[in-house]
């Protein structure tokens, strides 16, 4: 029996979404999979950037001792019209590399679009769409305000497009044995 626990990220430097899924794998066709936690982590712009990489390292850091990490899973960045905030992602970004490395996990990457057909079967689907989704499997996400729902909404389905990747890789090593 194998365990697989996936730490679904949507980094951002002012809030981070975040989701960890544990997925028990008993053999190819009996797979279990639960939500064991959620959220975001607000960081104060008021801060220097250096001290928020430190608050977001240390924040995932313990998640990944916490709950037992074995993935991490993150979307592609999107580079939209604002160069310095892509620019800035990509800390965030080798902060989560770092934290793969130093803890020996596998980091899964995925477009927004893989992430969207994950969740919702088309990849052309708006994020409205992504969270309305997450939405009615999570209802007590509704708990959240709007703009930390969506964070959080976007770090399940990264950690839904990394569950479905790694019972893919299952299917495939088992396969071929």
């Amino acid at each position: 029996m194998e365990e697989k626990v996936i730490l679904g990220i949507d980094p951002g430097f002012g809030i981070t979404g975040f989701s960890i899924i544990k997925s028990v794998i008993d053999n190819v066709y009996s797979i279990k999979s639960v939500l064991v936690d959620y959220g975001y982590l607000k960081l104060n712009s008021k801060k220097h950037l250096s001290v928020r990489i430190g608050i977001f390292y240390s924040f995932f850091k313990d998640k990944i001792e916490k709950f037992n990490i074995t993935d991490i899973s993150i979307e592609t960045p999107f580079l939209g019209k604002n160069v310095q905030t892509f620019l800035k992602l990509g800390y965030l970004r080798g902060i989560l590399y770092l934290l793969s490395n130093q803890h020996n996990l596998k980091l899964h990457e995925f477009s927004p679009r893989q992430v969207k057909v994950s969740v919702t079967g088309y990849g052309g689907a708006t994020k409205d769409q992504v969270a309305l989704m997450i939405l009615n499997m999570f209802p007590k996400l509704n708990e959240f305000g709007k703009i930390e729902k969506n964070d959080v909404t976007d770090a399940i389905a990264v950690s839904i497009c990394g569950l479905w990747e790694i019972r893919k890789e299952g299917l495939l090593s088992k396969a071929q044995i």
